[in-house]
């Protein structure tokens, strides 16, 4: 009994009314297995963990991560529902012109959940070359002859590989997939010559060799991966591109649960599980919430429409 009666005074007001509700739901906009995913599940279990309160991942992939984005924000906000985006959903109101959805109207941002350079990786079957330079003479002997997969039109893993074309004048076939995990499976397997990939998903595979990565997008080589060039190293100065995972609540969320979410992010951050999970997917731990987080995404979504503007991209 005793126990019980110290409860609420241990936990917020809010996770105390939680208790005994529905599970806490993150949307991501992607299918299970990719870099969304690889990020997502260490975190919500040790949130899980923490809250002593289920939280729950619901895939809903397509069209670039705008329909999970489009479900997410018809969610009741009731303090239960959160929506895990990327930076796809930055470059989204560049390549899809008729969304039902505004990110900055008809979310609330919560916190950057981890960043992770884009990694260049190929088959090695199907694309034997040790290099970037190898690559690129390739495709200069063979133009059109290779393709590359993305996680679906309008995503970092497209626009990475335009702005790739674009910078080193060659042309490389698109094929988007449902999200990257299924994009991924493909060139394990043989069907997709390379990608420009979320080193997050990929690193096990890069471990494993069942695909090589050539460099990074970013100026500095990634934790966890000091073998693999970046782009300037390999032949591409001025390639850069990341991946960033972040989480929002719907509209009309209250604050109180928007912070208590918050510092429950700000715990799981702060122990060795995740910093060492992150390390190994060649991540940073994160340090921007609430309305840091929403600015850093308008700069993103300016960014991205430049590079849109400027490469050509459409709608495969």
């Amino acid at each position: 009994m005793k126990r019980r009666t110290l409860l609420p005074a241990l936990l917020s007001p809010w996770l105390v009314q939680a208790q005994g509700n529905k599970p806490f739901t993150w949307i991501v906009p992607f299918p299970a297995g990719g870099g969304t995913d690889a990020f997502a599940r260490p975190l919500t279990a040790i949130l899980t963990k923490q809250i002593g309160r289920q939280v729950i991942i619901d895939n809903k992939g397509g069209a670039g991560g705008t329909v999970g984005a489009s479900i997410a924000a018809k969610q009741a906000a009731d303090g239960s529902n959160f929506f895990m985006g990327a930076v796809h959903h930055a470059i989204a109101p560049s390549m899809y012109p008729r969304l039902d959805y505004r990110l900055e109207d008809d979310f609330i941002p919560v916190a950057l959940l981890a960043s992770v350079p884009q990694v260049i990786v190929v088959h090695p079957g199907q694309v034997p070359v040790s290099d970037l330079k190898g690559l690129l003479a390739l495709l200069r002997a063979k133009p059109g002859k290779l393709n590359y997969g993305s996680a679906g039109n309008g995503t970092s893993h497209h626009l990475a590989g335009e702005l790739f074309k674009l910078q080193t004048k060659t042309f490389i076939t698109h094929i988007p997939y449902r999200g990257s995990g299924p994009a991924l499976q493909d060139l394990i397997g043989g069907q997709v010559d390379l990608m420009f990939d979320g080193l997050g998903s990929s690193a096990t595979h890069i471990k494993s060799g069942r695909i090589k990565a050539l460099a990074v997008a970013s100026q500095k080589r990634a934790v966890g991966f000091p073998d693999v060039p970046t782009a300037a190293e390999a032949g591409l100065p001025g390639y850069e591109v990341s991946t960033w995972y972040g989480l929002w609540a719907p509209k009309g969320t209250a604050r109180e649960a928007i912070s208590a979410m918050q510092a429950e992010l700000r715990k799981a951050f702060a122990t060795d599980e995740i910093r060492n999970l992150w390390n190994g997917l060649g991540a940073d731990t994160p340090n921007l919430y609430g309305d840091a987080f929403g600015q850093f995404v308008s700069a993103e979504t300016k960014r991205w429409a430049e590079v849109v503007k400027r490469s050509g991209a459409k709608l495969d």
